[in-house]
């Protein structure tokens, strides 16, 4: 099996101003496809050649697990984005979150503050338990919710190159943008 980079569900202007063409171009056209690249040189030999990507974030390591959790991660974070969301949340996934974090607001308060509080490069997440308990957890580097058994259904890419060409090191203002653009129909869709 090999993988492909997907198409992005809008173009790459799209989104400007919350995330320019040119961001787009250099996270999605190059580290994106990097990280397809990089797994499609690393699958040959290996125990995974024919193992989805959810196959290899859980149980693969070292190169194979980096690669191929990085193209299911920005996959998944591109994918929640869209020029004309849906601002927020409705049933099952906006009574979760009212149960859970007592409001929408409180939740992005406290998704915000994960996202910005993260040391170094990663991702922050908002995850659900088997249980159907949601959380905010962090995750470093590559690694993803799914090696820990939780369902992930937003997540902000809190790497630098998904940020500093639009806002240098201003992450919390890039975290406060994210709201514009985060499409919760497509959120919804993943409970």
């Amino acid at each position: 099996m090999s993988f492909e980079l997907p198409s992005l569900p809008y173009e790459m202007n799209a989104l400007d101003p919350v995330i320019s063409k040119k961001t787009l171009e250099f996270h999605h056209g190059k580290h994106h496809q990097a990280y397809v690249n990089n797994l499609n040189k690393l699958l040959p030999g290996s125990d995974y050649v024919n193992a989805d990507l959810e196959t290899i974030i859980r149980k693969a390591k070292g190169g194979l697990f980096n690669n191929g959790a990085q193209v299911w991660n920005h996959t998944f974070y591109f994918a929640s984005f869209s020029p004309d969301p849906k601002k927020e949340p409705e049933g099952k996934l906006r009574a979760l979150i009212d149960r859970d974090f007592s409001s929408f607001d409180q939740f992005k308060g406290a998704f915000e503050k994960e996202a910005a509080t993260l040391f170094g490069s990663g991702w922050a997440w908002l995850v659900m338990s088997e249980h159907e308990k949601l959380s905010i957890v962090q995750t470093s580097n590559a690694d993803n919710p799914l090696r820990d058994g939780l369902k992930p259904l937003l997540t902000a890419d809190v790497w630098e190159h998904a940020y500093y060409l639009d806002y240098q090191n201003k992450r919390p203002e890039y975290l406060g943008n994210f709201w514009k653009i985060v499409d919760w129909s497509v959120i919804e869709g993943r409970i």
